[in-house]
Parts: structure tokens; C-alpha cells; sequence
């Protein structure tokens, strides 16, 4: 009976001591969410705008994982395709803020525009967790449109 409640023991206990990583794979990484992009541009140069989009915008397609999401959007701010909410298709966000009043699609197309990709910081809501958090978002020119995707830090 002893080694029974001490085999529970240690499987509790080394249950309890993963639970930190597996919150840790929850979140994206940088390395990741590079690779979202890369796949979505390929996606698009590939297959064209239209089929590329229904694609990214599915949120139980291949471009949604965990907190991870891509999203594409024009050199005006207006949202082409979002894999985390599928209601901000076609909207103008160019006026929209972050938690800070940063503007940060103004901050993701000047990028775009002068360097072609990279990164910027900002809060943003994370669809997980509900709740603002920081984030940065690596983002690819490709011909007119942007192709982003963030991690929440």
C-alpha cells in the first residue's frame, strides 16, 4: 500500500512540476510565428489572394495555433484576411490604437514599406487568455498586402 500511495505521490508531483512548461509551449515563439508568415506568403504567391485569405481566416485551419494567428491586411490598414476574428475582414483599422494609444498598424506598414519585414511591439488582446497583454508582431511585404503574425510575451 505504501509504494502504491508513493508512486501517486511522485506521479502528482511530477505532473505538478510540468505544468509550467506546458503553459510555457501554450504561447508561440518568435520562431514560429516567422514561420506562420513565411507559410501564409508561400499560400499566397502560390495559390492567389482568394483561396489564400478563406484559408488564413479559418480559425480552425491550418494558420491558427494556440495563440498564434495570421492575419493580412493592405498598405491602408484594411483587413484582407484574420485567422482570430473573421469580423475585423474589411474593416479600416488604421486609426486603431493599442492599450498604450500607440498606432500600431501605422508602425506595422511604415515597416512593411522601408524595410520589407520585422518586427514591432505593442499591447494587444490575446485571444487565449482574454486579457491585454505585450505583444510583437513579425510582419512580410508581399507585392501591396502585409502578412503578419504576433506572440504574446
Amino acid at each position: 500500500m505504501k509504494s502504491i500511495a508513493r508512486l501517486a505521490f511522485v506521479a502528482m508531483l511530477a505532473m505538478a512540476c510540468s505544468l509550467p512548461v506546458r503553459a510555457a509551449d501554450a504561447k508561440g515563439s518568435p520562431e514560429e510565428a516567422i514561420a506562420l508568415v513565411k507559410k501564409a506568403v508561400t499560400l499566397i504567391k502560390e495559390q492567389g489572394a482568394e483561396k489564400a485569405y478563406a484559408e488564413i481566416s479559418n480559425p480552425k485551419g491550418a494558420f491558427v495555433d494556440r495563440d498564434l494567428y495570421a492575419f493580412v491586411f493592405d498598405t491602408k490598414a484594411i483587413v484582407l484576411a484574420h485567422g482570430a476574428n473573421a469580423k475585423l475582414i474589411k474593416k479600416d483599422l488604421s486609426e486603431l490604437r493599442d492599450a498604450d494609444g500607440k498606432y500600431f498598424l501605422k508602425a506595422l506598414i511604415e515597416l512593411a514599406n522601408t524595410k520589407g519585414k520585422g518586427w514591432v511591439d505593442y499591447k494587444w488582446l490575446n485571444p487565449t487568455t482574454k486579457a491585454i497583454e505585450q505583444k510583437s508582431t513579425y510582419i512580410e511585404k508581399v507585392g501591396d498586402v502585409i502578412v503578419g503574425c504576433g506572440i504574446y510575451k
